[in-house]
Protein backbone atom coordinates (compact mmCIF):
# COMPACT_ATOMS: atom_id res chain seq x y z
CA UNK A 1 0.00 0.00 0.00
CA UNK A 2 3.14 2.44 0.37
CA UNK A 3 3.25 2.77 -3.23
CA UNK A 4 -0.52 3.18 -4.38
CA UNK A 5 -0.79 5.86 -1.33
CA UNK A 6 2.86 7.82 -1.36
CA UNK A 7 4.01 7.05 -4.98
CA UNK A 8 2.46 9.79 -6.77
CA UNK A 9 4.37 12.01 -4.79
CA UNK A 10 6.65 12.24 -7.37
CA UNK A 11 4.57 13.63 -9.81
CA UNK A 12 3.23 16.07 -8.58
CA UNK A 13 2.81 17.69 -12.29
CA UNK A 14 0.58 14.76 -12.96
CA UNK A 15 -3.41 15.21 -12.24
CA UNK A 16 -4.94 14.26 -9.73
CA UNK A 17 -7.56 12.09 -11.25
CA UNK A 18 -4.83 10.33 -12.98
CA UNK A 19 -2.88 9.75 -9.72
CA UNK A 20 -6.01 8.40 -7.57
CA UNK A 21 -7.21 5.60 -10.49
CA UNK A 22 -3.33 4.32 -10.44
CA UNK A 23 -3.67 4.39 -7.36
CA UNK A 24 -6.28 2.75 -6.97
CA UNK A 25 -5.43 0.00 -9.26
CA UNK A 26 -1.74 -0.19 -8.11
CA UNK A 27 -4.17 -1.05 -4.64
CA UNK A 28 -6.55 -3.59 -6.34
CA UNK A 29 -3.24 -5.87 -7.35
CA UNK A 30 -1.75 -5.17 -3.79
CA UNK A 31 -5.17 -6.19 -2.08
CA UNK A 32 -4.89 -9.33 -4.29
CA UNK A 33 -1.97 -10.47 -2.22
CA UNK A 34 -2.96 -9.18 1.04
CA UNK A 35 -6.56 -10.85 1.60
CA UNK A 36 -5.07 -14.22 0.51
CA UNK A 37 -2.26 -13.93 3.34
CA UNK A 38 -3.98 -13.07 5.51
CA UNK A 39 -6.40 -15.73 5.58
CA UNK A 40 -3.50 -18.24 5.06
CA UNK A 41 -1.43 -16.68 7.71
CA UNK A 42 -4.99 -16.63 10.02
CA UNK A 43 -4.68 -20.67 10.38
CA UNK A 44 -1.32 -19.97 12.24
CA UNK A 45 -1.30 -16.61 13.83
CA UNK A 46 -4.15 -14.69 15.88
CA UNK A 47 -5.36 -11.54 14.37
CA UNK A 48 -3.74 -9.69 16.78
CA UNK A 49 -0.56 -10.87 15.90
CA UNK A 50 -0.89 -11.30 11.76
CA UNK A 51 -1.60 -7.04 12.66
CA UNK A 52 1.52 -6.38 13.91
CA UNK A 53 3.54 -8.43 11.50
CA UNK A 54 1.55 -6.25 9.13
CA UNK A 55 2.67 -3.09 10.80
CA UNK A 56 6.18 -3.75 11.34
CA UNK A 57 6.38 -4.95 7.80
CA UNK A 58 4.37 -1.95 6.55
CA UNK A 59 7.09 0.53 8.80
CA UNK A 60 10.08 -0.99 7.25
CA UNK A 61 8.65 -1.04 3.44
CA UNK A 62 7.91 2.30 4.47
CA UNK A 63 11.51 3.36 5.61
CA UNK A 64 13.21 1.79 2.74
CA UNK A 65 10.50 3.60 0.14
CA UNK A 66 11.19 7.30 2.24
CA UNK A 67 15.03 6.84 1.90
CA UNK A 68 15.28 5.30 -2.00
CA UNK A 69 12.46 6.68 -3.98
CA UNK A 70 11.02 9.85 -1.98
CA UNK A 71 15.10 10.24 -1.16
CA UNK A 72 14.04 12.00 2.29
CA UNK A 73 16.57 11.89 5.46
CA UNK A 74 16.07 9.96 7.54
CA UNK A 75 16.21 11.63 11.05
CA UNK A 76 16.77 10.46 14.44
CA UNK A 77 13.22 12.01 15.80
CA UNK A 78 11.99 9.09 13.34
CA UNK A 79 13.77 6.25 14.91
CA UNK A 80 13.04 7.12 18.16
CA UNK A 81 9.30 7.09 17.05
CA UNK A 82 9.28 3.70 15.77
CA UNK A 83 11.08 2.41 18.74
CA UNK A 84 8.10 3.69 20.88
CA UNK A 85 5.88 1.91 18.40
Amino acid sequence: MTIAWYGHLRFKHVGLWKVIVISWLIAFVEYCFQVPANRIGSYQFSTAQLKTIQEVITLTVFCVFSLVYLKEDLRWNYLVGFALM
